[in-house]
C-alpha cells in the first residue's frame, strides 16, 4: 500500500520516523511529509529520514496560520490528485487530514492534547479510525465526531522510547539539567505566561542548566548546530528535566529521568497517566518546581520493567493499516 504521513512538528517527526520504519519493512510505500518548522526538518536528517518539504509554519497572526495551512491544502491536493495513496496517518495534521477527507482517503489519526480544541475540530471529525491512550476518555475523540476509536496502554512517545537507547555525551558538565521553553507560539498557549529565562537562572544554582528555546537559541551549545543535536539523546543524558508538561517531559520520565512538569498543561491526561504507573513524572508549579529538583537531582529510576509493560502505539497502527488493505 501507499502510505502517507505528514509531520507538522519535532514529536510529529519522531511518530512519523518510527512508522516508516515499520511499515517500510512490511513492504509499504511510505510517503513522508513536513513543513518547515525550526523542529523537523534537523531532527527528520538525524534520524536518517528526507521527508518532502511542503509549505511553511508562520504562527505570526491567525492570517498568516490560516495562508500557510491553505497553502499546504493545495500543494497536496496537486500532489496527490492523480495518484492518492491509499492510506494517511498523522498526529492530527490538519492539512493532511482536509486533503485526504477531500480526496477520499481513509486517515488513521492519533491525538493526545484535548486542550487544543482547535485542531481536534480540525481533524478528529475526518478521521476513519482514531488511535488514543488509555489515559484519554473515549468521550475526548466521540465528542468531537469520531466513529472508530481504538485505545491502548502508553501513551505516544513509547513509540520511540521502546527501542531508544542514549549515547554517553562525555563532554557534558553534570549535574545536568534540561529545561525546555513553553510553546509559546502555539494557538493553545497564546496566553500563557513565559518565565522559563527566570527559572533557568534559579536553576542554575544547583547544576549545568541546558535552556532548550523553542524558535532562538542563545545557548551556545546549541548555536549553529540545529542538525547535530537530539534533544532525545541530550535527555538520556540529563540528570533533571524540567519543561511545561509536553513531549520531552514524557521522554524523560519513560527513560527515569525525574521529569518535572510545570504550568495546568503538565497536569494533562497522558501526564497523569504517567504518574499513576509509578514513573518518576512530577507535575508542580515554577515555584515547587526548585524544591523537587533539589530532592529529585541525580537519581535515576529503573523503569525498564514499567515500559516493558507498556504497549507500542505503532503496533496498534500498523494493524490498522493491515485491516485496511483493499
Amino acid at each position: 500500500m501507499r502510505v502517507w504521513y505528514d509531520a507538522g512538528t519535532g514529536k510529529h517527526i519522531r511518530f512519523g520516523a518510527a512508522i516508516g520504519q515499520r511499515l517500510r519493512k512490511r513492504g509499504h510505500d511510505f510517503i513522508f511529509t513536513t513543513r518547515e518548522h525550526p523542529d523537523t526538518l534537523p531532527l527528520a536528517h538525524l534520524l536518517g529520514e528526507n521527508p518532502l518539504v511542503v509549505g511553511k509554519y508562520d504562527p505570526s497572526t491567525l492570517y498568516s496560520r490560516l495562508e500557510e495551512s491553505a497553502k499546504r491544502v493545495i500543494a497536496f491536493s496537486k500532489l496527490f490528485k492523480d495518484s492518492p495513496p491509499d492510506v494517511a496517518i498523522a498526529h492530527q495534521s490538519v492539512e493532511l487530514c482536509r486533503t485526504a477527507f477531500g480526496l477520499g482517503i481513509p486517515i488513521i489519526l492519533t491525538a493526545d492534547t484535548p486542550y487544543a480544541s482547535a485542531t481536534n475540530r480540525l481533524t478528529i471529525p475526518f478521521a476513519h479510525t482514531v488511535v488514543i491512550s488509555e489515559a484519554l476518555p473515549k468521550s475526548f475523540a466521540t465528542n468531537y465526531g469520531a466513529k472508530n476509536i481504538i485505545q491502548y496502554k502508553g501513551v505516544d512517545e513509547v513509540a520511540w522510547i521502546k527501542s531508544f537507547r542514549p549515547k554517553k555525551i562525555s563532554t557534558l558538565e553534570k549535574p545536568l539539567i534540561i529545561l525546555r521553553q513553553v510553546e509559546t507560539k502555539a494557538a493553545y498557549a497564546r496566553d500563557k505566561r513565559d518565565s522559563a529565562h527566570v527559572l533557568a537562572e534559579k536553576l542554575s544554582q544547583l547544576g549545568k542548566v541546558h535552556f532548550i528555546e523553542r524558535y532562538r537559541s542563545d545557548d551556545e551549545a546549541f548555536k549553529g548546530k540545529d542538525a547535530l543535536v537530539d534533544s532525545l539523546n541530550l535527555v538520556g543524558n540529563a540528570d533533571l528535566v524540567v519543561g511545561y508538561g509536553g513531549t520531552i517531559s514524557r521522554e524523560a520520565a519513560l527513560l527515569g529521568v525525574p521529569s518535572i512538569a510545570l504550568s495546568v498543561m503538565a497536569k494533562t491526561n497522558v501526564n497523569r497517566y504517567l504518574i499513576k504507573k509509578g514513573f518518576p513524572f512530577f507535575a508542580t508549579t515554577e515555584r515547587g518546581a526548585l524544591i523537587l529538583a533539589k530532592k529529585y537531582l541525580r537519581k535515576k529510576f529503573d523503569v525498564a520493567a514499567k515500559l516493558a509493560e507498556l504497549e507500542d502505539p505503532v503496533d496498534i497502527i500498523e494493524k490498522v493499516v493491515d485491516n485496511l488493505k483493499p
